[in-house]
């Protein structure tokens, strides 16, 4: 059928052709205008009445089909996937829609986390129960278990320098929860808005627009933040992931940590630190950076999570805030729920208290280094003139393709050789003329695994 569909495209655009009909599709299926089980039109008629070729269409169609977005069965043509939601019940964090049986999944995300160190948590929990006056059996405290709240404050302080008392720490559901109950809260202060970082994690982002604040995009370099440009924009609150920026990996330099501070302090605003991955550091080259949160803790929300260092199920994470920012926090989490569950909390305290936590801190990185490595030699081996970019840390990778190189055809490739990943392109708000990338999950991956993946990756990038 010779179906029509209109898409914005631009030959003046920084993007190529094949990203710009991925983004324009993909926000036309969220946003409702493409409703689940619309027809699309063949990939040839839809290239003749764009005036591309028709590779380019079929780059695109391939995946947003492995990103779930669309659906191909032979005979039935291309549909929006039938079973999307016409709209979101609740703001979705990390969701990303269902996903097509590949070999390799490099997608950074839930499925790259460790998972529970099995035996060390059962033991904390049977330790937990066998108490002899065993707590958690009432209503939890709103704040937290006293017990967690005394151990987060001691860990973070000797781990990420962290200041805080245990009475200005609050364990929350998840950074979800605790990113919800700020957008809840920053506004009787005065502030609608919140900055982000681009590139950054685009669910944040519609996260918080799904939380009803405006969303500003600030541009990331090789320091982290540009708060020049930051200042430039005239909001009070910044969402940042200074330690290990989230996806590129730089660090947030010395000068421009000191002027993140002073840029709240002037505007008599708030700064987030994300500290997602929870000092997971494994750079030989440069020191461990501390938490920003050490040098303003009264202009600094310093924001952490089991999920990386974890698993992503236990939906455990905390805040560290001035007082009276916290008393704020509690009143709307009141309206919402009753706290966080106490024998989870419990025996992640345990964990902490008795050095169970640290220990597999230590195994998981040594595994992550030795994964970071191995991608290393292998994108050297196997991808020319491509770069790994950024700190050795947490549980992804950034990297940088050679010039020229067409991201979403090699993304699209790959997929087609059972390897999916997420290309640069997928994080940013604003498209610049940058370097093309990928964004590589390898924490989870055998050895062998890495530098099979790279293997595809290379013969899409060179084939023979």
């Amino acid at each position: 059928m010779p179906l029509h569909l209109a898409v914005d495209i631009s030959r003046e655009h920084g993007e190529s052709l094949t990203a710009q009909i991925q983004r324009f599709i993909k926000r036309e299926i969220r946003q409702g205008t493409l409703h689940p089980g619309t027809r699309l039109p063949a990939t040839r008629r839809l290239a003749e009445d764009l005036g591309v070729s028709r590779s380019v269409v079929v780059e695109a169609y391939a995946q947003l089909t492995a990103e779930g977005f669309l659906e191909a069965a032979r005979g039935a043509g291309t549909r929006v996937t039938g079973h999307l939601s016409r709209e979101a019940v609740v703001p979705a964090l990390l969701d990303e829609g269902p996903v097509p049986a590949v070999r390799w999944d490099l997608r950074p995300g839930g499925h790259n986390a460790p998972g529970v160190p099995r035996r060390e948590w059962l033991t904390a929990y049977q330790r937990v129960l066998q108490a002899p006056r065993p707590r958690g059996t009432s209503y939890p405290s709103l704040a937290g278990v006293p017990e967690l709240r005394v151990e987060l404050a001691c860990h973070l302080g000797r781990l990420r320098g962290v200041r805080a008392a245990p009475g200005t720490v609050l364990v929350v559901g998840g950074f979800a929860q605790a990113l919800a109950l700020l957008c809840a809260a920053l506004p009787a202060a005065g502030i609608t808005e919140l900055a982000v970082e681009d590139p950054c994690h685009p669910g944040q982002r519609c996260f918080v627009q799904d939380s009803g604040m405006g969303v500003v995009p600030v541009p990331v370099d090789e320091e982290g933040i540009d708060v020049d440009a930051l200042a430039a924009t005239g909001v009070r609150a910044v969402l940042v992931t200074p330690s290990h920026q989230f996806p590129t990996g730089a660090v947030l330099s010395a000068r421009r940590r000191e002027a993140l501070v002073r840029w709240a302090r002037a505007v008599d605003g708030w700064v987030i630190e994300d500290d997602y991955d929870g000092g997971l550091w494994y750079d030989d080259r440069l020191a461990r950076p501390l938490a920003l949160q050490r040098l303003d803790p009264d202009r600094v929300i310093y924001a952490g999570t089991a999920s990386k260092l974890l698993d992503p199920g236990l939906r455990l994470g905390w805040l560290a805030a001035p007082e009276e920012l916290l008393r704020r926090l509690l009143r709307v989490r009141a309206g919402h729920d009753l706290g966080t569950d106490a024998f989870t909390q419990l025996t992640l305290a345990e964990l902490l208290r008795s050095g169970l936590f640290d220990r597999h801190l230590r195994r998981l990185t040594e595994r992550t280094a030795a994964r970071r490595r191995a991608l290393e030699e292998a994108v050297g081996a196997r991808l020319p003139g491509a770069a790994v970019l950024g700190a050795g840390a947490g549980l992804h990778a950034y990297v940088r393709l050679p010039p020229g190189t067409d991201e979403a055809a090699l993304v699209a490739g790959a997929l087609r050789r059972g390897v999916l990943l997420r290309g640069g392109a997928a994080f940013g708000a604003v498209p610049r003329r940058e370097a093309p990338a990928l964004v590589v999950g390898h924490a989870h991956l055998p050895l062998s695994g890495v530098a099979e993946a790279l293997r595809e990756l290379g013969e899409v990038l060179s084939p023979r």
